[in-house]
């Protein structure tokens, strides 16, 4: 069977955990942090998993994660 390719945006965006679940960040943590409040910059800090309903999709972009 051939080698598969990795897709390149994906290896930066999402980590395998041991478990087996993909493991990525919250989006909106970038910029214009002024005028979001307090409690949105601080959920988005934490750690966010892939959907069940992605979970297939992404685990096909990074085969050899």
């Amino acid at each position: 069977m051939p080698k598969l390719k990795t897709h390149s945006a994906s290896k930066k965006r999402f980590r395998k955990t041991a478990s087996g679940k993909i493991k990525m960040s919250h989006a909106w943590r970038s910029h214009r942090l002024v005028s979001k409040d307090r409690k949105a910059k601080k959920h988005h800090r934490l750690t966010a998993y892939v959907s069940p309903a992605n979970e297939a999709t992404v685990k096909k972009l990074i085969p050899y994660a």
